[in-house]
């Protein structure tokens, strides 16, 4: 039996089943979504961001080899034993915090047949809810939260909201990229999306990542996609035919972004987060100047 239609949204679907290829050997033996910037996971920015907009019930949707999400989001008793033992009070607030940051639950794609695939997994969990989903290699440091902003736009137009991110347009191949309609500041009508196209294809520079906010609708359309190239199922051919039957509407930002799955924002990301720390940041920006002054790079 379905469950009453919501308006409000308090759930987020994590894709999180990704081979995380670019980042051999470092993940070979653990997932791309637990290498560490700074001192956490990049998963846990994430799970942060949704809790910080107001989000309290999370699906993760993982692979083979991917225990130790689970793991990271758990308890562990006999490492909070030892830490209370030796005194160390604030890392064991920070490791018993983890376990009460929402209810996560966990659940396997079983398949790697793509992104709109993942998200179909989650169909039973979602029931007749709009939801959120986010990349699980997507950090966003956004302030207010960029999800917030969705979910405010989601309340106003009824309609699935995905974001979007202006980009030069020699690289507007490397996204799908958005057909948009009008636009009134920050919101545009979204009409389309266009999957990797060449440059001089390419209907915008706003490229679609990492965010999407969906009617609990868009189901219905991942059901009866059919696979595309590499027999994965897209999300965005399920997005097309939703906007068929509902009024969609794109986000546009500028700034907060890391693409965690490429090695140079992965390194972008580790810096600039070091330089927001208040424990970090004097040692860490000396170090820096410092090295830029003795490798001649100024």
């Amino acid at each position: 039996m379905s469950t009453a239609v919501s308006s409000r949204v308090t759930k987020a679907v994590i894709p999180a089943a990704g081979l995380g290829t670019r980042f051999l050997p470092a993940t070979k033996a653990q997932p791309k979504e637990m290498l560490p910037v700074v001192d956490r996971p990049a998963i846990q920015y994430v799970v942060e961001e949704a809790v910080a907009a107001g989000i309290d019930d999370i699906l993760i949707i993982t692979g083979r080899n991917k225990r130790s999400l689970e793991d990271h989001f758990d308890r562990n008793f006999e490492l909070e034993y030892l830490l209370e033992a030796k005194g160390k009070m604030d890392e064991l607030g920070e490791v018993v915090n983890l376990a009460d940051l929402a209810d996560i639950h966990f659940v396997r794609q079983g398949e790697p047949l793509g992104l709109g695939h993942a998200v179909s997994v989650a169909r039973k969990h979602i029931g007749d809810n709009p939801f959120v989903v986010m990349l699980g290699d997507d950090i966003m440091t956004h302030r207010p939260p960029l999800i917030s902003e969705m979910m405010d736009l989601h309340s106003e137009t009824g309609g699935s909201v995905i974001a979007l991110k202006e980009v030069p347009h020699s690289d507007i191949s490397l996204y799908g990229c958005a057909e948009p309609g009008a636009r009134d500041g920050n919101v545009v009508e979204f009409r389309g999306v266009v999957e990797k196209p060449a440059p001089e294809d390419a209907p915008s520079d706003l490229a679609v990542v990492g965010r999407y906010l969906f009617t609990p609708r868009i189901f219905e359309f991942l059901e009866n996609a059919e696979p595309g190239v590499g027999g994965e199922i897209q999300l965005t051919d399920a997005m097309d035919q939703l906007l068929k039957v509902e009024p969609m509407h794109g986000l546009v930002f500028d700034s907060g972004r890391y693409d965690i799955g490429q090695k140079l924002d992965f390194l972008r990301a580790t810096v600039e987060l070091t330089l927001e720390r208040e424990d970090l940041a004097p040692e860490f920006s000396k170090f820096l100047a410092k090295l830029v002054v003795d490798r001649g790079l100024v």
